[in-house]
């Protein structure tokens, strides 16, 4: 290679520096790379450039991608693999530094001007040092590397050129890829001798301590026996002197430190006495040793003596919780007996509600309000019993159930320990948690709670459990009965904006860094989010739409600092105002839109109240007449009591079929197709029985339905109209959908009273007690059922409050009622 610059094609490298005076083969594979060594292969001197990549991840690399210095290598050998990969062989020439970098023929070529060490120039004395001592490094080196081969040390310590030695050594350091880079790009031999010196002496160092872990590793095993025979060993001595072992020693002085109750102080001093008799490395020993441990870390007798005023407890509630006024003041309530009393043996609270109305947080605000500590224990999923009740002793790893995990978790005798999701528990072969947690949440049996580890009695009677459920109706009977349940209902709009304006805005722009000043989302916005990108009865969804836009105004912002520092300029950052044109840019179409027609008049629909694990819902009941032979057709995934229910209101309508005006024989030349839309949704329940027969005398009479009305209660063949569970979510359900009109059971009427005011409002509530009542208000009138049945009131009747009927007769024992329409989701 001559003095003056040259243009050379170039050949990217990945992961790889080659350094001069080196052979070394490569495999080449991308076609910009074939193309360079194409265009070398076909010049005489076969001459290219050699230039490693700054990141190696690039495919296709250009020439910001590359660095300035580099190798000129000649192609010694080229061959094609039958996989398209050409092997070279490659010899270093000398160093080169690139000028220019130019495009050609689909690779780039190089403006390179040969950098060569000074080879004439005498090394001093003090160089001459350096570089012997850089040959004596690498052969500790080599040594320590155990694969670098003997014939290389033997190489590198007969050449005589200085550069190529250096070099050579330089190329067999095993150092990170900008390591190599640097030492190419050195401009000095005496600089390339000193900084190899530094490498070789870390990379000694390094080698050094691996090779002791190596060799600490691989005596181990041998040292462990070693131990084990002098542990034996020391014990015989021990118990030849009467000494005692000390670390069984220090267990005895804790156990007598700990203030064990008498029988758990025993049992204790009983695993110690046979801990003393066994080999420290065997089974039992573990077993015993971990009895031990779980004796002492458990609190006995720690407490929590902080018992905050009534006041406190309101303001605490207040602070975290909006609305909810029902529930705080029962819990109020338990506060307040707890205070005088100073412990509680009434029935445990079951925080009821769907998801997102703060089951968890009101937990958490309990033991905020008592000063105590609060553990949170899920049981969803849930099937083992050992879970809560421990495992037996008789294997290594067993451990105790989960109520003790969380008493130790506590460190206290009288914590909150809140049991989440206490309706998903399961079942299975392994036992029944539930039945378990009836020991647990007894109050006449929770002071001597037996865990199946411990085998001794630990008092969980100090212990205030709050449990937390989407539905009643998962939950078993003896289970339910030992809680007192209080059910969060959900939240009105009102409630909802108060919530999403003073909790949930001001808490998402915080996490993501938004000034709370510097971004204004009108209520309108914050409305429009309610209304069409949430469906829900608590906040969860509109926490996560909130959370959404924060994301959306944050990018924005830093899109704007990004264009303010790329223009030379400071970034303002100016007041953001959200409307609710914005929303469609910022959180994309609504996937709700209202739907008006459910409150429009339609034959043989009938909106039915359905209350669901997430809330109150408002279910379309659709039956069509077909010309057939009376069969009676069921789809939308209806469970057992619905099919039940629909087979009731068709032998109510048979045996009313004059005073409905219907064609006596229509049961031979009918069919009727019942349908609950949503039909991969299980619907199940005993509240829809009204609706149902509503909804088939419109298909057989024509007459249409009031799409204004909705409607729930179970029927008898007889017509009468039963009670059902749940009004209040039913309630919020049909008043978020608009309906102006809600026909109840006259034995729900009392509770109507407990509805809140906001509830009420808007709202006229009928109370029946038959069917012809149902019918009467929810059909419009016609010609065909004028004359048989009651007229139907005007389109907006009086309101008609629960004190203005008298209150239906109570369901006798025989009669089925449930709390719950069961819609999972």
């Amino acid at each position: 290679m001559t003095g003056a610059a040259e243009r050379l094609p170039v050949l990217p490298l990945r992961d790889l520096v080659f350094f001069p005076h080196l052979v070394m083969p490569l495999l080449v594979g991308r076609a910009a790379s074939l193309a360079a060594v194409e265009e070398a292969s076909a010049e005489p001197e076969r001459l290219l450039l050699l230039v490693a990549q700054r990141d190696a991840e690039v495919a296709e690399p250009a020439a910001a991608d590359l660095y300035r210095t580099g190798v000129v290598a000649r192609v010694v050998q080229a061959g094609r693999a039958p996989n398209g990969v050409t092997k070279l062989l490659l010899e270093g020439v000398g160093r080169a530094r690139v000028t220019r970098y130019a495009p050609a023929g689909g690779h780039l070529r190089a403006v390179v001007a040969p950098e060569p060490f000074d080879a004439q120039a005498p090394l001093t004395q003090e160089d001459e040092a350096t570089a012997r001592r850089v040959v004596a490094l690498f052969e500790e080196y080599a040594a320590l590397h155990r694969r670098i081969p003997p014939e290389l040390v033997q190489l590198v310590a007969a050449t005589e050129a200085p550069d190529r030695r250096a070099f050579t050594i330089a190329a067999h350091l095993d150092v990170r890829h900008p390591l190599r880079q640097e030492l190419l790009e050195l401009p000095t031999l005496a600089e390339l001798h000193a900084r190899l010196g530094e490498l070789l002496a870390q990379e000694i160092e390094l080698l050094r301590l691996e090779r002791k872990i190596d060799d600490d590793v691989r005596g181990s095993l041998f040292r462990n026996q070693r131990e084990f025979f002098l542990q034996e060993q020391l014990r015989a001595i021990h118990k030849e002197l009467g000494q005692e072992d000390d670390d069984l020693a220090e267990l005895e002085r804790q156990v007598a430190a700990k203030g064990l109750p008498a029988p758990v102080e025993a049992r204790a001093q009983r695993e110690l006495r046979r801990l003393r008799r066994l080999s420290g490395t065997s089974p039992e020993a573990a077993v015993a040793r971990g009895f031990l441990d779980w004796v002492l870390a458990l609190p006995w007798t720690e407490r929590d003596t902080e018992m905050p005023g009534l006041e406190h407890a309101r303001r605490i509630l207040d602070e975290d919780h909006y609305g909810l006024e029902e529930v705080k003041d029962r819990i109020l309530d338990h506060i307040a007996v707890l205070g005088l009393t100073g412990r509680l043996d009434g029935p445990v609270l079951c925080l009821a509600g769907p998801p997102g109305v703060g089951k968890t947080s009101l937990g958490r605000s309990i033991a905020r309000a008592l000063g105590r500590r609060f553990i949170r224990m899920s049981l969803g999923g849930v099937r083992d019993e050992a879970e809560i009740r421990g495992h037996r002793r008789t294997y290594v790893g067993a451990m105790p159930g989960r109520i003790i995990q969380a008493m130790r978790r506590a460190e206290v005798v009288n914590p909150v320990i809140l049991l989440d999701e206490v309706d998903k528990l399961g079942q299975d072969f392994r036992g029944d948690p539930a039945a378990a947690l009836l020991e647990v949440l007894d109050p006449e049996q929770n002071a001597a709670f037996n865990d199946h580890f411990l085998e001794v009695d630990y008092d969980l009677s100090q212990v205030i459990f709050v449990t937390t459920a989407n539905s009643l109706a998962r939950i078993p009977e003896p289970l339910r009965d030992r809680m007192e349940i209080l059910r969060l209902s959900g939240y009105l709009d009102h409630e909802k904006m108060a919530i999403a304006r003073q909790y949930l805005l001001p808490r998402q722009l915080g996490r993501h860094g938004l000034e709370p000043g510097a971004v204004t989302v009108e209520p309108a916005a914050l409305q429009a989010i309610m209304r069409g990108y949430t469906r829900e009865a608590g906040v969860r969804e509109l926490d996560r739409r909130i959370g959404r836009l924060a994301r959306k105004l944050a990018r924005r912002r830093a899109e704007a600092g990004a264009s303010a520092d790329a223009g030379g300029g400071t970034a303002a950052h100016p007041a953001v105002r959200v409307g609710p044109d914005d929303l469609a840019e910022l959180l994309g179409q609504p996937p709700y839109d209202p739907d008006a027609s459910l409150l429009d008049d339609k034959v043989g629909v009938a909106n039915g109240l359905a209350y669901t694990p997430v809330g109150g819902e408002v279910l379309e009941i659709e039956v069509s007449a077909l010309p057939g032979r009376g069969r009676l057709q069921l789809t939308g995934t209806l469970g057992e009591v619905m099919k039940e229910s629909a087979s009731a209101a068709l032998s109510y309508v048979r045996s009313r079929v004059e005073a409905l005006g219907l064609d006596p024989e229509f049961n031979r030349t009918r069919d009727l197709h019942l349908h609950i839309p949503a039909g991969a949704t299980p619907k199940d329940g005993p509240s829809a029985g009204i609706a149902i027969t509503t909804a088939i005398v419109s298909a057989l009479t024509g007459a249409s339905v009031r799409g204004d009305v909705a409607m729930t209660g179970e029927v008898t063949l007889r017509g009468r109209v039963l009670p059902i569970g749940g009004v209040r979510e039913k309630v919020l359900a049909a008043r978020r959908a608009g309906i102006s009109h809600v026909v109840l059971p006259a034995a729900n009427g009392r509770q109507l009273a407990d509805l809140p005011a906001e509830v009420r409002d808007g709202v006229t509530f009928h109370t029946v007690e038959t069917m012809d009542e149902v019918l009467a208000l929810a059909l419009r009138p016609r010609p065909a059922v004028e004359a048989a049945a009651p007229a139907a009131p005007s389109a907006r009747p009086a309101r008609r409050r629960p004190a203005d009927r008298t209150p239906g007769r109570a369901a006798r024992p025989a009669e089925r009622v449930d709390d719950a329409v069961e819609v999972a989701h």
